[in-house]
């Protein structure tokens, strides 16, 4: 159902069975997809494409502007997958041409009321991400990571599968897979163990994260900690993972326990 007060670019291209709320504006460069509720107050706009079965929720601003000032209204993209969340007020802008001219949201998402998603981000699947979290440019989240309320990340900062970041971090420097981050200036205090048993990892292999972790960041000095490997957890996916994450190409360091 479509209420009479919505107002739709006739260019603009809507599924079947889109429920759109009153005074809900969509552009004519928009596509959404079937089974999607949006209520009322949305603005859809840019080039905006949004999969099936997301609910929309009051005020949100999506496929708005990048917030750059190299942007000069160049045509660029935003990309959201299925069944996402996006509650009250939530922002995100379309990608810039310097940053590769896309932001891309994954699928089964839960953003909370006042976050904000910049341009060129990556946000994979089954990410919660609670109320006014601010993601700058061009940052990647991968997929199952939990942001508490209030974060900030810096742009070009990454945070790894499975990570937990706790309300009202800082978060400038990389968040390994599996991670446990906070303080006003992110830092590194654990594995997020809790999480792996919830998702049935067996114990050997947290058990086998937990003493790498000890091994990877013993000092401060990361990469002899790493030489210092010798090849252990070789048959451990979990220290894989983490260990492609710090030796993949970068913009910020990787967060530590240390504070420094």
């Amino acid at each position: 159902m479509i209420h009479k007060t919505a107002i739709i670019d006739s260019k603009a291209k809507i599924s079947t069975n889109v429920e759109i709320g009153p005074y809900a504006t969509i552009g004519p460069n928009v596509e959404i997809g079937e089974n999607t509720l949006i209520q009322s107050h949305v603005n859809i706009t840019g080039n905006t494409t949004i999969g099936k079965g997301n609910k929309l929720y009051s005020f949100a601003s999506i496929g708005s502007d990048p917030q750059d000032l190299k942007y000069k209204g160049e045509e660029t993209t935003l990309l959201i997958g299925d069944n996402n969340t996006i509650r009250e007020h939530v922002t995100i802008n379309t990608g810039t041409v310097q940053g590769g001219g896309l932001t891309k949201v994954g699928n089964n998402n839960l953003i909370m009321i006042g976050a904000h998603i910049a341009h060129d981000c990556i946000i994979g699947n089954n990410i919660v991400m609670a109320n006014n979290t601010a993601i700058a440019g061009h940052a990647e989240i991968e997929d199952f990571v939990i942001i508490g309320a209030k974060c900030g990340v810096q742009q070009f900062t990454r945070i790894g599968k499975r990570a937990m970041i706790g309300g009202m971090t800082g978060v400038l420097r990389d968040v390994i897979p599996y991670g446990l981050s906070t303080g006003n200036r992110n830092y590194l205090n654990g594995i997020n163990v809790v999480g792996l048993r919830r998702d049935k990892v067996s114990n050997k292999d947290i058990l086998g994260l937990t003493d790498a972790y000890k091994e990877i960041f013993k000092t401060e000095v990361l990469s002899e900690n790493l030489k210092n490997l010798n090849g252990k957890y070789t048959d451990n996916p979990l220290v894989k993972d983490v260990l492609d994450f710090i030796n993949k190409d970068k913009k910020r360091p990787i967060c530590t326990p240390f504070l420094k």
